[in-house]
């Protein structure tokens, strides 16, 4: 009997762990796809006794590498990760990111901001012509003020904004303490970098879902088995 076709998540995970090279600091994102990395990580770990060390962007992570028996550190003693491996809700052609879905974004934009490389995995679905499109726009508050922010987010136009919540109907709480505000906008994002500087610039934003050059690659698995690389175009 021929073995499973692995999954889209499945091929784009174990190509991002092939790119790992034994000494490497890594930055470890937070999701579904990013899980799948960490499962060839630690069977590389494993089978070729590689050494790495991993700086988790969420608890969730954190928990999970631990589990899996992938070496931790933290950004004051490696502050430079070699290459970060991380997920997306959205990419779209200029590898422009919507992030934060599973709430890490703030940690998730640490790492990538200070990694040498960035390398993002997804599956089918997530490459789209305009960001906003396919996914809420997750921009992280602070609790103290969030109804009125939400408020000002809400009135730069064409969006609608929504306290995040948990299963148990409260506000759903980030690792740092903060709300997540979901926003979504009519037709899509239509200027990423200005809608980026707008909503920074209102007090109570801690960070935004916009995810602006900061990919090198994305490596889109399909559910043939390939994978197909998305390269930034360097200025």
């Amino acid at each position: 009997m021929n073995p499973p076709t692995p999954s889209d998540k499945e091929v784009a995970g174990r190509a991002a762990a092939a790119l790992v090279e034994d000494g490497m600091v890594l930055g470890l994102g937070t999701g579904s796809t990013v899980d799948h990395f960490f499962l060839a990580l630690a069977e590389r770990i494993r089978d070729e006794g590689i050494m790495v060390r991993g700086v988790p962007s969420s608890r969730r992570t954190a928990a999970r590498a631990t589990e899996l028996g992938i070496p931790l550190t933290d950004l004051e003693r490696d502050p430079e990760p070699d290459l970060v491996v991380d997920g997306a809700d959205e990419v779209d052609p200029e590898l422009r990111l919507v992030k934060g879905g599973g709430g890490a974004l703030l940690r998730e934009k640490i790492l990538a901001s200070l990694g040498r490389r960035v390398v993002v995995v997804v599956g089918e679905g997530k490459m789209v012509e305009r960001l906003g499109t396919s996914f809420l726009l997750p921009v992280e508050v602070t609790p103290f003020g969030h109804s009125a922010v939400l408020k000002r987010v809400a009135a730069l136009g064409r969006c609608q904004a929504f306290l995040r919540t948990a299963d148990d109907g409260q506000p759903f709480v980030t690792d740092n303490g903060n709300y997540v505000l979901d926003c979504r906008f009519d037709r899509g994002i239509r200027g990423p970098a200005a809608l980026h500087a707008r909503l920074s610039q209102i007090p109570g934003v801690v960070e935004v879902g916009l995810f602006l050059d900061l990919c090198d690659l994305v490596l889109e698995g399909r559910s043939d088995g390939t994978v197909v690389e998305h390269v930034a175009r360097k200025a």
